[in-house]
């Protein structure tokens, strides 16, 4: 296949370098386009109101400068290549994309940006640990362990099963591929609040402030992603851009 990967941890991370390394030795032509820095929970954002550079380093690597995660799948789909990409892989990301983590996540957005392909996009996730709420790596990666998932994947998408639209969010725990437990299809989970700002006070006095660390999971019964992870399945969730509430639609056209 023909792959355009993107991440929103930046061109240099482990998990993208890691995956495009498997993806090539696997035999499939993959093109890295990917900011020049990590962009984490920029969500869907496009850059419209300064231009973009882009810093070229062969035939198969770019990075975009300042550039979302949104930005480099756009720019590599509208202009600024000319390959016809079968599928947009994003990822693999320094930890979870689970429950309402998709809001926010660069991860899931490049994808969702690549939607409108034949197949559909894919975000990949390794998750950290659940003292952390999953959301940051620890020190010992299982990076090839969320490649090798991507892999095993890969020939399910060519059967157009899955609705072109739609974006399969992995999440892959952090262990040896064999001590994983197999796959399963889940809907997303829930978190609590994020944590109180943290406010200091910048070396001149004026104060600034830092966003709280991610809520901890709330609603991880049986069928969501989180339940998944914690009994070391690989998660895959098919999300979708529209958000409208199809259930509420004649409740309130009957309040209008």
């Amino acid at each position: 296949m023909n792959i355009l990967l993107s991440n929103d941890d930046g061109i240099h991370a482990v998990g993208i370098q890691t995956l495009a390394k498997t993806l090539r030795q696997a035999g499939h032509q993959v093109t890295v386009v990917a900011p020049d820095r990590n962009r984490s929970a920029a969500s869907s954002c496009l850059t419209l109101v300064d231009p973009l550079r882009v810093q070229r380093f062969d035939d198969e690597n770019y990075a975009i400068v300042a550039g979302t995660p949104a930005d480099c799948v756009h720019l590599a789909l509208n202009g600024l290549l000319d390959t016809p990409f079968d599928l947009v892989v994003s990822g693999i990301n320094h930890g979870a994309n689970l429950g309402d983590d998709i809001l926010y996540s660069g991860t899931v957005a490049a994808a969702l940006e690549g939607r409108h392909l034949p197949l559909p996009s894919i975000a990949v996730s390794l998750v950290g640990s659940k003292d952390s709420g999953y959301a940051y790596m620890p020190n010992a990666c299982h990076f090839e362990t969320a490649a090798q998932v991507v892999l095993d994947l890969l020939p399910n998408l060519t059967q157009g099963q899955i609705p072109a639209e739609q974006v399969l969010n992995v999440n892959v725990p952090n262990l040896p591929y064999d001590q994983l437990k197999g796959f399963v299809a889940t809907r997303l989970g829930d978190r609590s609040p994020a944590a109180e700002i943290i406010k200091q006070q910048d070396p001149r006095g004026a104060n600034i402030y830092w966003i709280g660390t991610t809520g901890k999971p709330i609603d991880k019964s049986e069928g969501t992603d989180f339940y998944a992870i914690e009994r070391d399945y690989v998660s895959i969730t098919p999300i979708q851009a529209d958000m409208t509430a199809h259930r509420s639609i004649q409740t309130l056209q009957g309040l209008l």
